[in-house]
């Protein structure tokens, strides 16, 4: 899969993403300070799916109606590293099929996507 990893969710996620071998523009690392409008942009016309902590992504998307392939929003409360990357794990391993074209919010127990809630014990997912 391709992805672009904001740059306030981390090198390190990035770096994980890579590891599983998966295509990587880290913002963080390539772009460091580019705006939010860019970067979706980017995603879209490059077919990345965006993965953020930014929950100003959702204004864009659903209030300026601009074009997306795809953005997972972690909204954790443990903001760790290691913590992405084991709820992204999750995420990747149960609903890979999901990410294209949605946007999917997850925090440490649920994941939604386009205003479905999927919780924990429905799924055994996150």
């Amino acid at each position: 899969m391709r992805f672009i990893v904001d740059e306030c969710t981390g090198p390190r996620v990035a770096k994980w993403l890579r590891e599983q071998d998966h295509h990587v523009f880290s913002v963080y690392d390539d772009a460091r300070g580019m705006d939010d409008e860019s970067i979706l942009q980017k995603a879209n016309l490059e077919n990345y799916m965006l993965i953020t902590n930014d929950k100003d992504f959702g204004e864009l998307i659903f209030r300026m109606n601009r074009p997306h392939k795809g953005v997972v929003l972690l909204r954790l409360e443990n903001e760790r590293a290691i913590n992405k990357i084991a709820v992204l794990q999750r995420v990747l391993t149960s609903f890979s099929e999901k990410l294209t074209n949605n946007f999917i919010v997850v925090t440490e127990s649920t994941i939604r996507i386009a205003g479905k809630a999927i919780d924990n014990q429905e799924n055994n997912s996150v």
